[in-house]
């Protein structure tokens, strides 16, 4: 073993894929990258950090939703682009080239081009470690969508891309007693 910076220490565990996230501030949508995500429990909770700093942050306190989009690989450079640039003066639908779809239930729109979305509603944010706690109310999936590997943020500019599907389904549940 040899030491690691502690600063670097979050590459090792970086959490859930990188996505993008949809908001509308009552004028118009707008999308941002989120590295930073995760599920909260076995329901539809989630949660981002995101602060300030983000032009769309406004608009996820003042309307209290938005959509969580799923990139595919194909949609690296895409990802990596909206996450540089600030909605402030930017249309990033148009500038990326990117299709909004109506939700169901939110008013940030869905994305065409990603592998899943998911309506959200803000159920808490918790301020001082800018987390956003978010209840899923719908989701959608393009299963006919060849890319399906999604891809991860471990710093630096770099990522790791999902590979194949390894399944043991049968060997967890030969531990899971009946009835829990």
């Amino acid at each position: 073993m040899q030491p690691l910076d502690l600063n670097k220490a979050f590459t090792l565990i970086e959490p859930g894929p990188v996505v993008l996230v949809t908001t509308h501030d009552g004028q118009g949508p707008n999308v941002m990258t989120i590295s930073w995500t995760m599920v909260v429990d076995f329901t539809p909770l989630f949660a981002l950090t995101t602060g300030p700093w983000n032009h769309s942050f406004a608009a996820l306190l003042k309307q209290r939703e938005c959509v969580i989009a799923v990139p595919g690989v194909d949609l690296l450079d895409k990802v990596v682009g909206i996450g540089t640039c600030s909605g402030a003066d930017t249309d990033k639908f148009a500038r990326f080239g990117l299709t909004p779809v109506p939700s169901t239930l939110v008013r940030p729109p869905l994305i065409k081009e990603c592998l899943a979305n998911i309506e959200c509603k803000v159920i808490d944010i918790i301020t001082r470690h800018n987390i956003v706690v978010l209840q899923g109310v719908a989701a959608w999936i393009d299963g006919e969508r060849e890319e399906k590997r999604t891809f991860h943020a471990v710093g630096d500019g770099s990522f790791i891309v999902d590979g194949g599907r390894i399944e043991r389904k049968k060997m967890m549940a030969a531990k899971i007693p009946p009835g829990v």
